[in-house]
């Protein structure tokens, strides 16, 4: 099967399964203990910078989620986009688990601007009401578009001007850095991010995201709550190994340079047949567009991809690392034959 569904559905990349495979001799101490993951935490401390602290968990999800715990107390209250994953595909874990408040901002490209936080910040010092403390951003959107440096800035300096700290989910931070011709750290800590959930796994790693703290107060208590988290993974080692060949073989670039690529030619190829309403700009990997119902559903029956809105007859298509040209062609073939019907 192929599949536009998600990056998710892609396979692994096969140096980061050689390096599994390289971590998988002798034996290593559990829980972090080993030259792996001294060796991946130090490559993650040359790209930020000596200050960042990197706890390294399973999953996107625990990745967040332990970010924001570190940055919360159950009066608190966490701003994020109305598209936002935690507030979208977490199964409320965010709230379960924080205890905080999730404060949902609409937002017509997926991107928080100063302009939309600032009525929702305000009740400060009074005890009936959540008191707002966390500002989460995604780089990329799920709606594929791309947070410019300028605008994070803008965000962080309305953020810590109210003393409240700023998170962002960086699971598709590679296809953002990729499409800004800009480094992690330039995109990330150097505009002001307190706290980043640094994500591989929709870009050919197999498992596992860090949680990279820029603040030592935030640092202080996270590898407590990632052990009560039940996201402290005792043979770590198998992580480590995939971010150390990860980034010391600029896997992420190439890898995300490639699914950002695929996804202008899927934009082109389609904007060649017919006049589609792309809904959002394709910044990265992801393409937002109209399809007729029936053409949607005809369509579906060769290849996978998701109904991103009904209601707009409104279609998410991803690529990723390995998406081919070929896998496009056929769609944008099966595609004009079900327009001219």
């Amino acid at each position: 099967m192929r599949s536009f569904g998600s990056d998710n559905h892609s396979g692994v990349h096969p140096d980061i399964l050689k390096a599994m495979y390289k971590a998988n001799k002798n034996h290593c101490v559990a829980y972090g203990d080993d030259v792996f993951t001294l060796q991946a935490q130090q490559k993650i401390k040359d790209i930020f910078g000596e200050n960042a602290d990197v706890f390294f968990v399973f999953n996107g999800t625990g990745a967040n989620i332990i970010s924001l715990q570190a940055c919360v107390r159950p009066f608190h209250a966490i701003l994020c986009p109305h598209t936002a994953h935690i507030a979208v595909d977490e199964c409320g874990a965010p709230e379960f688990m924080t205890r905080a408040s999730l404060k949902t901002i609409h937002c017509p490209d997926g991107k928080l601007t100063p302009l939309l936080l600032e009525p929702y910040l305000k009740n400060w010092d009074i005890e009936h009401h959540s008191q707002p403390k966390v500002v989460y951003i995604s780089q990329c959107t799920e709606l594929g578009t791309v947070y410019t440096t300028d605008e994070i800035k803008a965000i962080a300096e309305i953020t810590h001007k109210h003393k409240m700290y700023l998170h962002m989910d960086g699971a598709r931070i590679a296809n953002a850095a990729v499409s800004l011709q800009k480094n992690f750290k330039e995109i990330s800590v150097d505009c002001g991010v307190d706290i980043l959930s640094f994500g591989g796994t929709k870009n050919g790693m197999l498992m596992g995201e860090a949680v990279v703290s820029f603040r030592e107060e935030l640092s202080e208590n996270i590898k407590y709550i990632r052990k009560q988290s039940a996201q402290l993974f005792s043979k770590m080692r198998y992580v480590s190994a995939q971010f150390i060949a990860y980034l010391e073989k600029n896997i992420w670039e190439k890898n995300a340079l490639h699914a950002n690529q695929m996804a202008q030619y899927l934009r082109q190829e389609m904007s060649n047949i017919y006049p589609f309403t792309f809904t959002q700009n394709t910044d990265a990997n992801i393409l937002l567009v109209k399809l007729e119902k029936h053409s949607m559903e005809q369509l579906q029956q060769k290849h996978f991809f998701y109904v991103w809105n009904e209601e707009k007859n409104e279609i998410r298509l991803v690529t990723s690392w390995d998406t081919t040209k070929e896998d496009i062609d056929l769609f944008i073939t099966d595609l004009k034959f079900i327009l001219a019907y």
